[in-house]
This record gives C-alpha cells, structure tokens and sequence, in this order.
C-alpha cells in the first residue's frame, strides 16, 4: 500500500549536471531532439550523446538496444538524470525481462505519455519517483512558456530547488470539490490502464491520481475511467487530477464531452476531482509534476495542487 512515507529523493540539478537523452519509444525528428537538447544546455546542463539506433517500424530501435541504452544510462556514474526524447510507444517492451533487482542510486527520469509505464514500474518495482514532464521533442523543442511548449517554474521547483514545498495553480476546472492529501501518482490514462494484471500494476492507494490523455472519443475515455473503477482503482483514491485531453471532441455535436463522462463517473466517488490541468498532452505550457511525492490537492476554482516537501535533494 502507498503511504505517505516520502521515498528516497534522487539529487537536484545544477548547472554543469549531465543528463542522458533515452529514447525507450518511438523515434523523434532530429531536429526537435536538438531544439531540446539547447533548451537544457541555455539552464546550464549538458546533454550526452545517445547512442545511434537503427528504427524499426515505429520503434526508435530493436528492443535489446533501447533497453540496453536505458540501463547504460542508469549505471554510468556521470549520468545525472534521464530524459526521453518523445513518447509514442514501446517503453513496455523495455520490461520484457525484469530490470536488475539493484539500480544505480536514484537518479531523476523526465517524460511523459508512453514513459508512464516506465514510471509506474520504477515506482512498484523500486520505489523510484520520476517526473511526468517536458521531453526533448515534446515540449522542450518549443520552449518555456509558450504555446506546446513546458512551464519552467514547475519544472525548476520539481528539478532543482531543494529548499521547500510548493504550490501549483492547477489551472483547472473543479469538478468535484474537497481537499485531500496523499502521493501523486498516475501518467497517461490509457498505460495506467495497460498495467492492469501486471507485475508493475499500479497500487493507486492513497494516490493523488494524474491521469491524462489525447486522440480519444469520449466514449473511449468512458470505457476506460469505467475499467479502472471496475477493476478497484478508485476504491482508495484520495483525489484525482486529469489533463486537458485535446484531441478528444464529441464526435456528434451535443452527445456527451470528455468533461462530462468525467463528471459522471468521478464525481460519485466523493472525492476531489480537477479537470483541464495542463500535464503531458496539452497545448498550454506543459506543467512537471513529481511523482512519487506527497501532495495536496485543493478542488476549487482553478485548483490548486501543494506539495509538501521538496523533491530532489542537495
């Protein structure tokens, strides 16, 4: 069961940190990928060289080779924190063969949508937590705080600052309000979902859950929310916060919205519920949130999403 033990916190980053670019998923246009790897370099971090894949299909590489990459950049000693270049799909198959027992010491791993499982197995599996923010071609390559582009204040205060707790505007709409507390957990609605019967399955008691999404009808977003609760996810949730879900437009003018089959299955739960958060897929500045960490999550208004210590350490 999930308490609210803070787990180990992996170091915060400085100027002069390296971080290794990992790419478990699908393949990235060169160009976005260098876009990134100078939005870092301008905070003062460097970026390693990936290592050459060779594509196949939509996979950025053979499985053995993204795995390889991943756990090279978990052990080498001069990596500082991992970030993926883009998400699409394939992290899963990095888990074919449990990842060794013992890791390097904690080390930060930054992405989001497919690098949800990833996430999700380091947290089961490790008690790893990670961040669910920018990538190098997904957020980064545009910048900070414009449009498809990343929030730099969150992402400083999730990365680098080790002084305190602190606050977040959710930026939301309140469907269901309340205050909870519990840890901020969750990623891509459809990969929470795809850990059902897993070895990694996502213990999501006491969670401050995120789920988010894109490219869905709302009847889709429907059968999944209704899996989930069906399957005892919601049972000891303690709040939930959803994405924006762009992409996601009733197919028929009238019948139904994303907000709606949120409002009508979430809502019964008693809970805190907050919709329209900008995480993962949105076209507004793209918040990092820090999984694994304890959190407040305060339903009114816009939202406002605490939390309570801070995530990385000196």
């Amino acid at each position: 069961m999930n308490s609210l033990v803070s787990p180990e916190k992996p170091k915060a980053l400085h100027k002069g940190s390296q971080i290794a670019a990992i790419a478990p998923a699908s393949p990235a246009k060169e160009e976005r990928i260098t876009s990134g790897r100078r939005a870092l370099e301008r905070l003062g971090f460097s970026v390693a060289p990936q290592r050459a894949m060779h594509p196949q299909g939509y996979f950025t590489g053979s499985p053995e080779d993204r795995r390889a990459e991943f756990l090279a950049a978990l052990g080498d000693a001069s990596i500082d924190a991992l970030i993926a270049t883009r998400g699409g799909y394939g992290s899963a198959y990095l888990l074919e063969e449990p990842l060794p027992e013992r890791l390097s010491p904690i080390k930060p791993v930054i992405g989001f949508s497919d690098l949800t499982t990833l996430q999700i197995y380091l947290w089961q599996k490790h008690h790893w937590p990670t961040f669910y923010g920018p990538m190098l071609a997904a957020g980064l390559d545009r910048g900070w705080g414009v449009v498809h582009g990343c929030d730099f204040d969150s992402f400083q205060r999730a990365l680098i600052t080790v002084g305190s707790g602190y606050a977040l505007d959710c930026c939301g709409h309140t469907i269901a309000t309340g205050e909870a507390e519990g840890i901020l957990l969750g990623g891509a609605l459809t990969l929470v979902e795809a850990t059902l019967g897993t070895p990694w399955e996502l213990d999501t008691t006491n969670a401050i859950l995120v789920l988010e999404d894109r490219a869905m009808k709302p009847y889709q977003i429907d059968r999944v929310l209704l899996h989930l609760k069906h399957a005892g996810k919601f049972k000891y949730v303690r709040g939930i916060i959803l994405g924006d879900f762009p992409e996601c437009e009733p197919p028929v003018p009238g019948s139904p919205s994303v907000r709606d089959v949120a409002q009508r299955i979430l809502a019964p739960l008693k809970i805190p519920v907050v919709f329209g958060v900008p995480i993962g897929h949105t076209a507004r500045p793209m918040l990092t949130l820090p999984l694994g960490a304890p959190a407040r999550l305060t339903a009114e208004g816009s939202g406002t999403l605490n939390i309570l210590e801070p995530t990385v350490r000196p």
